[in-house]
């Protein structure tokens, strides 16, 4: 699942055919208070060059030269001016700092040419950080992004090893070596069977996921990957820990001509109807379904999510596997103790995407039989990206302005905090959530989880951070 690299996370690009390049000086963007950081005088904007002289490539270096007990800075502050901090400290103290970005050295961007890939499906001419391909071992240990494995040198893979950077989370696609070199359009892409041993080998872990493109890598090819995945599954310490089985998304800026066709109906009840056997004698074997499916496939197959038991402890929950279950778990848990009637009457309304609005419904149900509580669920198809059945993480500010014209949307409106870019108010369509409130008729409330849209819906939160 692709996902825009965060506010404080894009940096500038690494040639995919790079080794790498002199690290940049890390900027301290906050300084914790109560922290050594704070006590040393640290202050936002100034820059860390080195730790007992040597410069951190990334968040990973900079957390492992701090444990040391016995720390040298070297660091230039926001004036200019060079200093030299001698310090000493406990071994599980961290320093209290925060940095603009979490690598120094550059990301390192995809060198594959998958037609699937969802960055090259966009239009042209929104932020720069839409288009970055990251493909980068770091930024998968520190925040779960998904990766390749086609692009690491010979240092990469050392420093996984000698740092236990595990898990990493990897795009497979397809085990076999041919099958993943076409889908990849890369011919490094038929290593990973002997990359998953290298895995093993160490006592290094992974997440896989399958994006199943319908004729290419779905049917026979589908069920080796599993399986192949599988037999790196047993044991007290697997190499694979799980692996996520997700839909290709493809939009209407893709090329005419990439041969791929969307998931329907008919396929997705296929591709369950494959996969739940599957799980049945993972469970067996290995004492864990192993595989799990993403939400999507049972929502476009017209058939009910399964129970939240199902998917154990959500180890792919951020790839859309269980989330839905989850989120309706965290919404009972919210709506056990509902007042009859609230004080005063609450009109609001609260949009999602198309795709998961009626597994959403009976929580509309449940807060509408409050008295005085009016609340409409909305479920928006994208215009934009030419989607009549998309997630809620996909809808621009365009989407939003189309599919709400006319409507009444009560005295508040609700939008899920997953429409827009972590740490900036802004869709996917460069569209600023201040513009967009300015073109409603209603305020905005920024919503960030069940318990937030219970008590929004409740009148329990202050006043409206975006009014028109």
């Amino acid at each position: 699942m692709w996902n825009e690299p965060s506010a404080g996370v894009a940096v500038a690009a690494l040639d995919p055919n790079s080794s790498g390049r002199q690290p940049q000086p890390a900027v301290v963007a906050s300084v914790e208070a109560d922290s050594i950081g704070e006590e040393l005088g640290f202050e936002p904007g100034d820059q860390l060059l080195s730790i007992n002289g040597i410069r951190p490539r990334d968040l990973i270096d900079y957390r492992y030269l701090c444990v040391d007990e016995e720390l040298c800075l070297e660091v230039r502050d926001a004036k200019g001016a060079l200093h030299r901090v001698e310090l000493e400290k406990d071994a599980d103290d961290g320093l209290g700092l925060a940095f603009t970005e979490a690598l120094f050295d550059g990301l390192r961007q995809c060198n594959n040419n998958c037609p699937f890939c969802f960055i090259d499906q966009q239009p042209p001419g929104r932020r720069d950080s839409l288009y970055l391909k990251d493909d980068d071992y770091r930024l998968s240990f520190l925040y779960g992004s998904y990766l390749t494995l086609t692009n690491l040198g010979e240092a990469d893979w050392q420093r996984i090893e000698e740092q236990r950077l595990s898990p990493l989370f990897v795009s497979v696609h397809a085990t076999d070596p041919e099958l993943r070199s076409r889908l990849l359009v890369n011919p490094r892409a038929a290593q990973v069977m002997d990359q998953l041993a290298w895995f093993d080998q160490r006592d290094l872990q992974i997440h896989a996921q399958v994006v199943v493109c319908p004729g290419l890598n779905d049917g026979p090819a589908l069920e080796r990957t599993l399986n192949d995945l599988a037999s790196f599954a047993a044991g007290p310490w697997p190499a694979v820990l799980s692996a996520a089985v997700v839909p290709v998304g493809l939009t209407r800026f893709r090329p005419a001509d990439d041969g791929l066709v969307p998931v329907d109906p008919a396929c997705a009840r296929r591709v369950i109807a494959q996969v739940e056997p599957m799980q049945q004698r993972f469970q067996k074997v290995l004492g864990t379904r192993f595989a799990w499916l993403s939400d999507e496939w049972y929502l476009v197959a017209g058939l009910p999510l399964p129970p939240r038991d199902d998917y154990e402890d959500l180890p792919q929950q951020e790839n859309g596997v269980g989330s839905i279950r989850a989120f309706l778990e965290a919404l009972d848990v919210a709506t056990e103790d509902l007042p009859r009637s609230v004080p005063q009457t609450r009109r609001c309304s609260w949009v999602v995407g198309q795709i998961v609005a009626q597994a959403l419904q009976p929580v509309a149900d449940r807060l509408n039989g409050i008295e005085g509580v009016e609340f409409h669920l909305i479920g928006l198809p994208s215009p934009y990206w030419g989607q009549e059945q998309v997630v809620t993480g996909l809808l621009t500010g365009q989407d939003l302005l189309s599919g709400l014209q006319g409507r009444d949307l009560g005295d508040e409106l609700l939008l899920p905090s997953v429409m827009l870019r972590q740490g900036q108010p802004l869709f996917l369509d460069d569209m600023t959530l201040e513009s967009l409130a300015a073109q409603l008729p209603v305020p905005i409330r920024i919503v960030k989880g069940a318990a937030d849209v219970v008590a929004s819906v409740l009148g329990a939160v202050g006043k409206s951070p975006y009014a028109p």
